[in-house]
């Protein structure tokens, strides 16, 4: 799985995933900061990108269009900030999370959310 992670993140959770072999980076290092959510999942899809976020509410409801629409999407990951909060001590502990979870193997991502 490649990650990439929402605006919301800071970049050492990438920088430590791929210290650990994880193939992962921030909207900011593709330049993709400024693109709208729909977008943002078309990029994400042509890259092979699963991404991170903690807006929910936006790409369930984008996910579930393209869905009806028969598009495809790379994956959604969802967290949250009252679980993750934006700390150092909570970013530590998301980089550990989402390095377990790519660890679990190389099923497949398509279409695929879920909550962290």
């Amino acid at each position: 799985m490649k990650l990439i992670l929402d605006h919301h993140y800071q970049a050492a959770i990438a920088v430590g995933l791929r210290r650990r072999g994880v193939t992962a980076a921030t909207l900011l290092e593709h330049g993709w900061q400024v693109l709208d959510d729909d977008a943002l999942l078309d990029a994400c899809l042509a890259d092979g990108l699963t991404l991170v976020t903690n807006n929910v509410a936006d790409f369930t409801v984008l996910a579930r269009q393209w869905q009806v629409q028969g598009r495809s999407h790379c994956g959604l990951i969802f967290t949250s900030d009252r679980r993750w909060p934006r700390t150092r001590d909570g970013s530590a502990a998301l980089s550990a999370a989402l390095f377990d979870l790519c660890r679990g193997g190389d099923e497949s991502w398509i279409d695929r959310m879920h909550w962290l």
